[in-house]
């Protein structure tokens, strides 16, 4: 867990010192990403390069998967867990963040999404909770798929 979190931000660090040199702005870094993707998403928004992100129904905070059959592939230990849990780390400033689920999901998946988004509003940061209805950990993606979908609706308000 460490090492890909890790890879993250260096990967947006280098974005942020080398993207000019491609033509890009390096003003306008923005995150997305699915399921552990969204996980992702949500620890990259402390960097201070992270414009904004939409984080889709990620896991925020890695403890009930540490205490079930998951951790066997994962092997958290407890202060691990801990330390790459973004419920337990919000940024103290923060480009917008949409956070969104499948209302179809498993109860604990919505419940991830649903208590990273109020903890992240309650703190004052900007953002919102995006329930998709009827969709599933995977079909949430047709959101995004679809040039008018809810999903790419949001992550195109949050760019602009």
């Amino acid at each position: 867990m460490e090492q890909i979190v890790g890879e993250i931000r260096r990967a947006i660090g280098w974005l942020d010192e080398h993207l000019v040199e491609f033509g890009g702005d390096p003003t306008r870094i923005y995150v997305a990403g699915h399921s552990a993707g969204g996980h992702l998403t949500a620890t990259a928004m402390s960097l201070g390069a992270v414009r904004g992100g939409l984080a889709i129904s990620g896991l925020y905070d890695l403890e009930p998967i540490r205490l079930n059959y998951l951790n066997e592939k994962l092997g958290l230990d407890e202060a691990e867990a801990g330390r790459n849990s973004p419920l337990l780390h919000l940024p103290p400033t923060a480009g917008p963040l949409g956070v969104a689920y499948g209302t179809a999901e498993l109860p604990e998946l919505c419940r991830h999404s649903i208590d990273y988004a109020k903890a992240w509003v309650d703190t004052g940061l900007s953002g919102h909770l995006l329930p998709i209805d009827g969709a599933d950990h995977f079909t949430i993606l047709e959101a995004l798929a679809d040039p008018h979908g809810a999903l790419t609706e949001a992550l195109l308000g949050i760019i602009r």
